[in-house]
């Protein structure tokens, strides 16, 4: 993991190697409700601990969608690291649910920028492409697979004019 995390890489900040680690997140009851809820996905192994009880598993397990997607935000949105660089997150490749999350697991964000090259259609831009690896409390691997993210490699106007105060009346 980086010696001295801190807030803000700009493209010239960023080379292949860097690796980064997130805050973790503990999964609850509610994450568990709430993600059934704007998904759809009421499924039993999710829902209802009678039915958990008797599955391989023996308790209900996070929706695979709802690691994924925590983790996404455990990255570059909560740690802020990317914050003066990101644009837009491009897609994941060989995303596999290796183990389950459980309510009560907290998970972490390992990730490695393993790949950074220009954008073809795009010169102030880049894509970046991370390992990423989602662990549990104990380092378990739960979740891996790659995210690219695309990356500017100018001062984003979005950053400044959210950190500009605006001029008094």
């Amino acid at each position: 993991m980086q010696d001295r995390p801190r807030l803000g890489y700009r493209y010239d900040d960023l080379s292949v190697g860097m690796r980064f680690r997130s805050p973790g997140r503990t999964i609850t009851d509610a994450d568990l409700v709430g993600f059934s809820g704007l998904t759809g996905d009421y499924s039993e192994l999710h829902t209802s601990d009678v039915y958990a009880q008797s599955s391989q598993f023996g308790r209900r397990v996070a929706h695979g969608m709802l690691g994924l997607a925590y983790a996404h935000g455990l990255m570059w949105a909560r740690t802020g690291e990317l914050r003066e660089t990101a644009v837009a997150f491009l897609g994941i490749d060989g995303w596999r649910f290796v183990g389950p999350v459980f309510v009560g697991d907290t998970i972490f964000v390992d990730y490695e920028l393993a790949e950074l090259r220009d954008s073809r259609s795009r010169p102030t831009q880049a894509i970046a492409t991370f390992e990423v690896k989602v662990v549990n409390q104990d380092g378990t691997l739960v979740q891996q697979g790659r995210k690219a993210l695309l990356v500017s490699k100018v001062p984003l106007d979005a950053v400044a004019a959210s950190t500009t105060a605006p001029a008094a009346n």
